[in-house]
């Protein structure tokens, strides 16, 4: 089985790569499934892995291969969303069947699919985050190759409601777009990392106040880690403020989610299960 490992976002190191290709030789010695590089993961345009006609392109090279049976994003960053609506066009019936895993800026992509009908998206760990643990990336490739559902969100073994998980910058960012997706009925996750409590706090009036987040089922607020000093400090947690804004505007609020920039981050197949 193969894995095409493609950069839709930030810059991916020549030493990451290898990092990566070092834990999938160490934890599958037998060479199954094996990772695929697209050749312009390494690309360089300013802050990009390549400018956008190149990140398109591959994705697009990748997704529609028959050769190859999961999409790995290979991280975050930012730029996902300068392709995402371009690119969908142009993906035919293999990408529909390949699974596609990422997490944090990759959200545009995975939400442009979902919104597309494509049925094996996921918010879990990137390849990158291989070099975090043996656990964080073996759940990953687990899920990619077998669609396993070890390394799921705890939550989702008892609820059976339709789900789907975003970093909280994202989906504010993505609300109102040609890519946002209708999560009617859905239990939503959600996770931050590097920003301060009142933009947290931002984020989340801006998400609770649209209509269309408002027919959600429920909202799981995961980790927000690495948060920014805030002088005076803001006095309220990130699950604090999920609450309040939940109570605000009618949304239950579900409890935590285990979710997160980290190693513990888990994997939340979006849309029934």
């Amino acid at each position: 089985m193969k894995i095409g490992v493609v950069a839709v976002s930030s810059r991916f190191s020549v030493e990451t790569a290898k990092a990566v290709e070092a834990w999938m030789a160490e934890h599958y010695p037998s060479g199954e499934p094996k990772l695929v590089f697209h050749p312009s993961v390494h690309a360089k345009h300013g802050h990009f892995a390549g400018d956008d006609a190149t990140r398109a392109r591959a994705f697009v090279e990748f997704a529609n291969d028959p050769r190859l049976d999961a999409i790995w994003f290979a991280r975050g960053g930012y730029g996902s969303c300068r392709i995402a609506e371009a690119v969908i066009p142009q993906l035919n019936d293999h990408a529909r069947a390949k699974r596609y895993l990422g997490y944090s800026d990759a959200g545009s992509l995975l939400a442009a699919l979902y919104k597309a009908g494509f049925e094996h998206v996921a918010h879990g760990p990137m390849a990158s985050d291989a070099r975090r643990g043996a656990e964080t990336g073996r759940r990953a490739v687990e899920w990619l190759t077998k669609g396993a559902a070890t390394g799921h969100e705890p939550s989702l073994a008892d609820d059976p409601r339709p789900a789907a998980a975003f970093n909280l910058t994202i989906l504010s960012q993505l609300l109102g777009t040609p890519i946002e997706p209708d999560l009617s009925g859905h239990v939503l996750m959600l996770e931050e990392v590097s920003e301060a409590a009142y933009r947290i706090d931002r984020y989340m009036f801006h998400i609770t106040s649209q209509a269309s987040i408002r027919r959600v089922a429920g909202i799981r607020m995961g980790r927000a880690s690495d948060v920014t000093p805030n002088d005076p400090d803001f006095g309220m947690t990130a699950e604090e403020i999920a609450r309040y804004w939940c109570a605000r505007s009618g949304i239950p609020y579900l409890g935590a989610a285990d979710i997160g920039h980290d190693a513990e981050n888990k994997i939340v197949p979006f849309g029934a299960r």
